[in-house]
């Protein structure tokens, strides 16, 4: 029986994980300072908590985590991996950028374990949804057994970081559409003009609101993640300042609405403007 470690337990990382349990694999996570939520999460989807130890005896460990924790987690577990008379592979599955993917395979290089660089890009699994996990870096192709796993997977024939900057162009485009939206509807609202907005879209962009209508309201949940994942995007775009500053501002619009999020009168037009 093959056995991966998947951490962390969050909402890609468990349900990746569920995806790997149903096909017959044994998942190891970390639960170690974890929310009660997060160890509940991790039951539901079969993972078994492990220590760090037993993590780095994993076949594969996949870092699925925030971009603020992805070298984080890899120096946390560079011991264990040094340790470990089998290596695994570790594989980086965050959205994070060329730069950060090169220090995260720097801290694991010393350990002996073989770096993989990876990106996600879809939602989690499910029964509605299938994402892709690109895989770029020399030992890649050993991860192609994961599609077997229930995983769906694409090996590129491609150096470390180019599945990063994959995921970083994907998200630049997905995401900033629509963070766009939201800075424009929220400067309509501000100006009395959301209604008129709304109707413009509606009769001449009709897939666009169908689209944002959805996008919008499922971003606000989760906008305090984003905010991180547009950092990396703009660090991605170095060398154009143009370009990264568009993301720079993304990326202070996340932290605005995350800390507006709780608060209903400042988030209410994007709510209002998309149930019109």
């Amino acid at each position: 029986m093959r056995k991966i470690a998947v951490i962390a337990a969050g909402a890609m990382g468990s349900a990746v994980a569920q995806r790997l349990v149903s096909h017959g694999a044994t998942v190891l996570t970390s639960l170690a300072g974890r929310s009660d939520a997060t160890a509940h999460r991790a039951a539901e989807a079969g993972m078994t908590a492990a220590d760090d130890d037993a993590i780095a005896a994993a076949e594969v460990i996949l870092s699925i985590v925030s971009p603020a924790e992805a070298v984080a987690l890899a120096e946390r577990l560079a011991g264990a991996l040094a340790r470990a008379p089998i290596k695994p592979i570790f594989a980086d599955c965050n959205a994070v950028n060329g730069t950060t993917v090169q220090r995260i395979a720097a801290v694991i290089a010393p350990t002996g374990a073989a770096f993989v660089d990876g990106g996600i890009i879809g939602l989690p699994p499910g029964p509605r949804a299938d994402p892709t996990l690109y895989l770029s870096g020399e030992p890649a192709a050993r991860l192609a057994f994961l599609g077997d796993l229930g995983l769906r997977i694409k090996v590129m024939a491609a150096p470390i970081g180019a599945a990063s900057a994959l995921k970083m162009s994907y998200a630049g485009i997905n995401k900033g559409i629509t963070l766009l939206a939201a800075a424009m509807v929220l400067g309509a609202s501000r100006a009395g003009a959301a209604a008129a907005l709304h109707a413009e879209l509606a009769e001449n962009q009709p897939q666009l609101l169908a689209r944002l209508a959805r996008a919008v309201p499922d971003m606000l949940p989760k906008v305090q993640r984003w905010g991180p994942e547009m950092e990396e995007i703009a660090a991605f775009l170095d060398g154009d300042p143009a370009a990264q500053g568009i993301f720079e501002g993304f990326a202070a619009l996340c932290r605005r609405l995350a800390d507006v999020s709780g608060d209903p009168q400042e988030t209410a037009p994007l709510s209002s403007f998309f149930a019109l």
